[in-house]
């Protein structure tokens, strides 16, 4: 894909804003659960009402629902290597999808923020329970994906 194929790259794309919005929320030790947290999880088919589950792609659905897109709706980390457009290398911003756990079904999604030839850093949910910054190595990486045009669901007016 072309970079000027891509959107919103006169600036940081709405949902990384949204997303810079919510680092800090954590999950709440105990039989409590994080009201936002399930507010994240009403963004998927699952709407899982426990902030144990894992949330990781709630939480991108969630950012991608309030800035007026398309997510997966799905709570899988893996559903987002079918969406949008693939990126054969990283862009700034751009969903990121990554292997995690040993079974094919597991992984984790989140944000690219910065990367350098190892490692890539990643805003995102769910890493260690809250909404936060965390690298990973880039032999993790399963993908990169951008929105498609068609993925807006509403024309912001500033």
């Amino acid at each position: 894909m072309a970079t000027k194929e891509l959107l919103f790259m006169d600036g940081m794309p709405p949902w990384i804003d949204i997303a810079l919005k919510e680092v800090g929320q954590k999950e709440i030790k105990g039989d409590e659960d994080n009201p936002r947290i399930i507010e994240y999880h009403s963004a998927t088919k699952l709407k899982a009402t426990e902030d144990e589950v894992p949330w990781c792609s709630s939480f991108a659905n969630w950012c991608m629902k309030i800035a007026g897109l398309i997510g997966t709706s799905s709570a899988a980390a893996r559903s987002w290597m079918s969406w949008g457009y693939p990126c054969s290398e990283p862009v700034k911003y751009c969903v990121v999808i990554l292997r995690r756990g040993s079974k094919s079904w597991q992984g984790h999604v989140g944000f690219l923020m910065d990367w350098d030839d190892r490692e890539i850093r990643v805003l995102g949910g769910n890493q260690k329970d809250s909404v936060s910054f965390q690298t990973f190595k880039r032999t993790d990486v399963l993908g990169y994906r951008w929105p498609k045009k068609e993925y807006i669901l509403v024309q912001k007016n500033n």
